[in-house]
């Protein structure tokens, strides 16, 4: 179960750790695309986060049961706690961090992010961090660093602890 902040590489390194272990990989942002059939920002737009907070435990209880997968989850699913019970539940959890300068960038290299969709984005980006680190520190197994290492090594290292 791969966790973290916008920015913290979960979608690339979950593709890039399902290539190398050859797990199926799940994802709940497509999960909830395919569920309502628009783009995650249009889901903001018209349901409303909490509508989309509703979508993403609804996502973790359909895979409830199933074993030897990858999960690729979006930046506020540890936000609630039934999410948490139910990631513990499926097996380890990853935190892909990196230093906040990093997480912006990368971030902010899209212009997709509904959260970011604010007079002064920067400022929101560090508030909303700021409030989930220690959710993603308490639901976390483990902390891997995506700073200094390609997408590849990342996954390789993710696979090890495994």
């Amino acid at each position: 179960m791969l966790i973290g902040f916008m920015g913290a590489g979960k979608s690339a390194v979950g593709r890039e750790l399902a290539r190398q272990t050859n797990l199926a990989r799940h994802d709940t942002d497509e999960m909830i695309r395919e569920r309502f059939g628009i783009s995650i920002p249009e889901i903001f737009a018209q349901h409303g986060e909490e509508t989309f907070r509703d979508a993403e435990t609804d996502a973790l209880r359909g895979l409830q049961g199933q074993s030897n997968l990858i999960l690729v989850t979006g930046g506020g699913i540890v936000m609630r706690e039934e999410n948490v019970r139910l990631l513990r539940s499926m097996g380890t959890t990853m935190w892909l961090d990196a230093p906040e300068e990093i997480l912006w960038e990368r971030a902010s290299r899209r212009q997709n992010r509904p959260l970011l969709q604010t007079a002064d984005p920067r400022a929101k980006f560090t508030s909303l961090l700021r409030a989930r680190l220690p959710f993603y520190q308490s639901a976390a197994d483990r902390r891997v660093d995506t700073a200094g290492a390609s997408i590849a090594d990342v996954a390789a290292e993710i696979a090890s602890l495994l």
